[in-house]
């Protein structure tokens, strides 16, 4: 019997998809899985909450491939340029992540907003869920914007959505 192998979205502008898939990520470890996670576009001021993953290592592997300590859309022409050079290796990276099976889970947080700004076509990540499929891998993808076209992809898409409230107790 073929392994399922889910292709999973968590989108949306709410707050949480990260942590989200992060969850994920460490609940399959309970399972005996491994799991790579490779962020894009996270200014890496934010990597100080991030060493907590470090601890999980080998089984939880946290890859960046930017080096910029602030986010993409604050960069000028030069640094984004750098940027995208750095967001194609973290790409050819995870290629070949799928081609040599190195793990069960592959986690790409903001691949949606590395889609959003146009650093990789619709074309490129729909062979990358291909791939994904191919490998047997479970794949979870997170940003705020979610194409349609990525529809008949997904096996699951969870669109997480902020509301403020007061509570009356």
């Amino acid at each position: 019997m073929m392994k399922e192998n889910l292709i999973q979205v968590i989108c949306g502008p709410g707050k949480g998809k990260t942590a989200s898939a992060l969850g994920r990520g460490v609940t399959a470890l309970l399972k005996g899985k491994t799991v790579i996670m490779v962020q894009f576009l996270k200014g890496s001021m934010e990597t100080e909450g991030m060493e907590i993953v470090k601890r999980l290592e080998p089984e939880f592997k946290l890859f960046r491939f930017e080096k910029s300590p602030i986010f993409f859309d604050q960069l000028s022409e030069e640094e984004k340029d750098e940027a995208r050079i750095n967001i194609r290796n973290g790409l050819n990276f995870e290629k070949k992540v799928l081609v040599t099976g190195e793990c069960d889970i592959l986690i790409l947080d903001e691949i949606l907003g590395i889609l959003d700004e146009g650093i990789i076509s619709l074309e490129e990540l729909k062979a990358l869920i291909c791939q994904a499929r191919q490998s047997e891998a479970e794949l979870i993808m997170t940003g705020t914007v979610y194409p349609q076209e990525l529809d008949e992809y997904a096996d699951e898409i969870t669109k997480v959505q902020t509301r403020y409230e007061h509570c009356e107790g």
